[in-house]
């Protein structure tokens, strides 16, 4: 937590100094806007760390005693009759508390620490679809670890990185060619996007060639829906037409 706090500070920072606002920041990087604005607004990394001091539980005043009774019985004792020993002692607690306590106080110190959990959908898309420059060192080698065991992935990767350059650097010269590779290389979802693309080729390559964009007017748009929806059946045109003049 801590090496990622470090990264992720030096690293907003250093954008924020090459005056890149924080919107830009976000964009760049792939992050919310608070959290771009939490790391900016500290002045240390060590100012981003909680201080989490750990919590006192129902169990504490029990913990000499059932570290005893499991030494007396050699580790043969169930946690159900340590459980009925403790609560005729006044302990009020639950089981959960007990049988954590037992994973987390009896392990055996020379026994194998259980390999670590699979990498979720959300973590691997993650590192996948965000800025290289925003992974830390670990996530950085979890990545290539991930791309080692999974061909399809690998070539996945390198489409999803090929497309992000295109985009954030308009180079639409490069789109016949990127369209090519992906509807080659036999991925169902980057396949299809890649048919889409083609289908509307004229379009797709302007929008990565020009700096024109329809931001605006969608954003317009848009908002004229949500003022629509909120007088839903209270107003007519008249009261709409005068709300969308007025905003702007």
């Amino acid at each position: 937590m801590a090496d990622r706090r470090s990264v992720h500070h030096a690293l907003v920072h250093d954008l924020l100094d090459r005056g890149m606002s924080m919107r830009e920041v976000a964009r760049h990087l792939g992050w919310g806007r608070n959290t771009v604005r939490r790391y900016a607004h500290a002045a240390r990394w060590q100012d981003m760390m909680k201080d989490r001091s750990p919590r006192s539980s129902k169990l504490d005043p029990f913990k000499p005693y059932l570290a005893g009774r499991w030494e007396e019985t050699g580790g043969k004792i169930t946690g159900r009759e340590l459980f009925e020993e403790i609560t005729a002692r006044g302990y009020r607690g639950g089981r959960t508390l007990l049988a954590q306590w037992k994973c987390q106080a009896l392990t055996a110190p020379d026994s194998a620490p259980p390999p670590p959990p699979p990498p979720s959908i959300r973590q691997a898309t993650g590192w996948l679809t965000r800025h290289p420059a925003g992974l830390t060192p670990d996530e950085e080698v979890q990545r290539k670890t991930l791309l080692a065991h999974c061909p399809e992935l690998d070539t996945a990767s390198g489409l999803v990185t090929s497309f992000a350059e295109m985009l954030t650097r308009l180079e639409g010269e490069r789109l016949a060619e990127w369209i090519t590779d992906a509807m080659t290389s036999g991925l169902p979802g980057i396949s299809t996007f890649a048919i889409g693309l083609n289908s509307d080729y004229d379009a797709v390559h302007a929008g990565l060639t020009t700096h024109w964009n329809s931001g605006p007017v969608e954003g317009t748009v848009n908002r004229i829906k949500m003022l629509k929806r909120q007088m839903y059946g209270r107003a007519g045109f008249a009261l709409l037409r005068k709300r969308v003049l007025l905003a702007s």
